[in-house]
């Protein structure tokens, strides 16, 4: 008999596996799990097995992340962090204080502020010119589809009442058309170009600080959403490579090549090219990221009708598609033919529509081919399409977090919707009773990285925490179960990490240790869940101090 390297019992498992859904002991030899049961595994210990016991703590497959932004979040925890306030009066005298610590920086440059922070969710420049007027400030928002700029920043970009908007993105304007502070979705470019780009060396940092936050949650996985230059930031490629060169990329990445949307087909050679020499060891760049609308609360996801304004009577604005509908249909069907998977961005239920009819037609060409392509965000989702998913193969890319009654959702979104869209939001339990398999991910630094407070509100419909009862669209919650296989299988599928996301023996030892089983508790307590030690191919890579 050979014995075990590492045998865990005395506790429940949860396996994410439909042969064996829970089991109460595994056993660890080498970066692989040997044997998932009972008592019986317990006849894998040797003299030298390390064993830990479980005490009545869930073991779980190690959370994977469908959908963040690593580099990009770990180099910004370095910057000027708004994220964990809301609110004019507590962002200014943090920005004071970040370009006070830092009088050598030639940009003060940061993120994480909120829209409902402000009226009509856009700050003003007069703002950022209170705390820094003599030096150019551009401050990313949480979601990343817009940004706030100072005067000084705004000179320097050479924006004036006369510059015209981009045509993916806006400018938002005083009475005279002079510009106001605030950019929106392609207009940040025009800024962003002038900000001093990240060295190689602060990429790779900003990877490694990620890296070990995402352990200490859980996470030994994920799809980096976007691998090329965007918006002036220079790709976050090498830090990964670097990374897996030198053996301290501990985590399973698949990285989604950014799809530049002012070009068209010419660019799949180059994608192909990119393909070969972004992939090393535990990183791989399979997939293709394309952004086919921005978001609601500034009016940019892309919807089958227009929005409504503060009165309730429609607009003259439907959204953007960043890429044309009928070019994307055959875009996809080159990049599918060549084994690509894509990764959409598509949050409106047009931009939806189009990415399902994108599939469709690659589907129409090529057949059923193992892509896996997915389409992320999904917040407005027309009931008709609902059920092509499944009938597609087309995975549901969840981010859970974001359903639920908060300011941005109550006052940035729903009244410009209407009651009937604001009722298709974020449709979980429906996209699940039509078949349609289901990952998760967070969109980090878009929003919090923690599996397990994405879990608590795809079970809840509430946020952590939330005191007022009320449940966002109920009819859409999830059960624990299927919200932890989102977040495990499901996310492990959609990276191509066919021997992760379950417990089995056979597969490989991607391991997480809750601080309890959050089936013995109320679902309103799951968000309490902690992660006391993590691991990646057996190796130990996050223990709680």
């Amino acid at each position: 008999m050979t014995h075990a390297d590492l045998v865990l019992t005395g506790g429940p498992i949860f396996t994410a596996d439909p042969a064996r859904t829970r089991a109460t002991s595994l056993a660890v030899t080498g970066e692989r799990i040997t044997a998932v049961g009972h008592d019986e595994v317990r006849e894998l210990i040797g003299p030298r097995t390390e064993v830990v016991d479980l005490a009545g703590r869930m073991l779980v497959p190690g959370f994977q992340d469908a959908h963040l932004h690593a580099v990009y979040g770990g180099t910004e925890l370095g910057e000027c962090d708004l994220s964990g306030t809301v609110g004019a009066a507590e962002y200014l005298p943090l920005i004071r204080a970040f370009a006070e610590a830092h009088p050598d920086r030639a940009w003060i440059t940061g993120s994480g502020w909120s829209m409902e922070s402000f009226e009509g969710g856009r700050p003003t420049r007069q703002l950022l010119d209170s705390v820094v007027p003599d030096r150019p400030v551009y401050l990313l928002n949480r979601d990343h589809h817009g940004a706030w700029a100072n005067t000084r920043a705004l000179e320097l970009a050479g924006l004036t009442r006369e510059t015209p908007d981009p045509a993916d993105g806006r400018i938002e304007r005083e009475p005279d058309g002079t510009p106001s502070g605030m950019l929106q979705e392609g207009a940040t470019g025009l800024v962003a170009r002038l900000v001093p780009p990240t060295t190689a060396a602060d990429r790779l940092a900003g990877l490694l600080r990620a890296q070990q936050l995402l352990h200490s949650l859980g996470v030994t996985g994920w799809q980096d959403a976007l691998l090329g230059v965007f918006n002036g930031q220079p790709d976050p490629s090498d830090a990964y490579l670097a990374a897996a060169r030198a053996g301290t990329l501990t985590a399973r990445v698949t990285g989604a090549l950014w799809w530049e949307r002012e070009r068209g087909a010419e660019q799949i050679p180059e994608l192909v090219a990119r393909r070969a020499e972004a992939t090393h060891g535990r990183f791989r760049s399979t997939s293709v990221k394309i952004m086919q609308d921005g978001i609601a609360e500034n009016f940019t996801a892309a919807l089958t009708a227009p929005y409504l304004d503060g009165c309730g009577c429609a607009t003259a604005n439907s959204g953007l598609s960043f890429v044309d509908p009928v070019a994307l249909r055959s875009y996809v069907t080159e990049l599918d033919a060549l084994g690509f998977q894509v990764h959409f961005h598509a949050l409106g239920d047009r931009a939806v529509r189009e990415a399902l009819d994108a599939v469709e037609a690659a589907r129409a060409a090529n057949g059923r081919r193992a892509t896996r392509h997915h389409l992320a965000h999904l917040q407005v989702v027309h009931p008709q399409d609902v059920p092509r998913f499944a009938a597609l193969g087309a995975i549901a890319n969840i981010q859970p977090l974001w359903a639920a009654h908060e300011p941005q959702m109550d006052e940035l979104t729903i009244p410009f919707l209407g009651p009937e869209r604001a009722g298709w939001q974020y449709p979980f339990g429906d996209l699940l009773r039509s078949g349609a398999t289901l990952a998760a991910g967070s969109d980090w630094p878009v929003s919090s990285p923690d599996p397990i407070a994405g879990i608590h509100v795809a079970v809840n419909r509430m946020e952590p925490g939330a005191t007022d009862g009320r449940v966002f669209l109920p009819e859409q919650r999830l059960d624990l179960g299927t919200a932890l296989t989102a977040y495990t299988a499901g996310s492990a599928h959609v990276n191509g990490h066919d021997d992760a996301g379950t417990l089995r023996a056979g597969a490989l030892a991607d391991l997480v240790l809750l601080d309890r089983d959050p089936f013995a508790g109320r679902a309103e307590e799951i968000a309490a869940t902690r992660v006391l030690r993590t691991w990646v191919g057996g190796e130990l890579v996050h223990a709680a101090g």
